[in-house]
């Protein structure tokens, strides 16, 4: 790694005022860690949809211990009372809540779907009663009510609740710090929410760099970390300082030199992993403190300073 280059990815981190953290790992090791505006590495930072990633990484689990039959199963089946299902629901399969391709009438990026979906009484009903505008499969809506929906058919299907199933995989990463969002019946928000600190995020983007292994132990089967982080679609747009930008099964993938791929929250929060460099990097935001900037330029700002100095730096 380039000292001089971390030095500047942390003061351009600083001038940001929202920042609150950096860390960086090369050749699985902490190379950098910056706090700022008062966080510290005990911090737990609430990451918004990196809890998608979270959630795409125990379907992987499941699909390996059979608990769900596999990506081409309806999740009808896995969601019985109180939630009832049209035969339109009843269409769509565990592969299209993972794609964001469920189908339903949904806006959340430009709209105000998520904030109306949050306040519901019944987070998984609200997104069954939904119209549908395409077929299951057909086109990528980015959907935080589908990914949610998603841990609810992993929870039903494990018997468990989502934080008692997911405690395996991040007790055998050391990680003894999580908080998850409740929400109703019992369930917790897999579509945004989970709070860890900076190292174990760390942690987690670490083990999708070495493809789903800690030390001698395989925690997420390669092939579904190779699966979930490639391209999914044909389709290409610029984010921010990003270029060439898709998605993959709850992560978003960028085919550009260097390739990478990254979780990634509102505001800013990141996990981002570059296998060619063997680099991954945790960047957090205040993204409550929100009022003089927008939440994606705050997340711009931010992956500029992953995309300009944190990655030319590991050489």
């Amino acid at each position: 790694m380039s000292a001089s280059g971390l030095l500047g990815a942390a003061g351009d981190a600083a001038a940001i005022p929202l920042f609150r953290s950096l860390l960086v790992a090369r050749h699985g090791r902490l190379v950098a860690e910056t706090y700022f505006g008062g966080a510290d590495s005990t911090t737990l930072f609430d990451v918004r949809s990196v809890t998608k990633s979270v959630v795409g990484a125990l379907t992987g689990i499941a699909l390996r211990d059979g608990v769900v039959r596999g990506v081409a199963a309806p999740i009808a089946p896995y969601l019985a009372p109180p939630y009832t299902l049209d035969a339109a629901d009843s269409a769509v399969t565990v592969r299209n809540l993972l794609t964001m391709t469920s189908g339903y009438e949904w806006d959340e990026e430009a709209g105000p779907d998520y904030s109306l979906w949050i306040e519901a009484e019944d987070h998984v009903q609200y997104l069954l009663d939904r119209a549908h505008t395409a077929p299951p499969g057909a086109t990528f809506t980015y959907n935080s009510a589908a990914a949610h929906t998603l841990g609810v058919v992993l929870q039903n299907a494990a018997a468990m609740p989502l934080p008692e199933y997911a405690a395996p995989l991040f007790a055998a990463l050391g990680v003894d710090a999580v908080v998850w969002q409740p929400l109703d019946h019992g369930t917790v928000n897999g579509g945004a929410g989970i709070e860890l600190r900076g190292r174990d995020l760390l942690k987690f983007g670490q083990l999708f760099l070495q493809r789903g292994w800690s030390g001698t132990r395989s925690l997420v089967p390669e092939a579904w970390v190779d699966e979930a982080t490639r391209p999914q679609f044909a389709w290409r747009r610029t984010l921010g300082p990003q270029s060439r930008v898709t998605y993959g099964m709850l992560w978003w993938v960028s085919d550009a030199t260097p390739a990478a791929f990254f979780a990634l929250g509102y505001g800013g929060q990141f996990v981002y992993v570059v296998p060619s460099r063997d680099l991954v990097v945790v960047a957090t935001t205040d993204w409550g403190g929100l009022s003089q900037v927008t939440p994606q330029a705050l997340a711009d700002q931010a992956l500029g300073v992953i995309v300009h100095d944190v990655v030319p730096a590991a050489r």
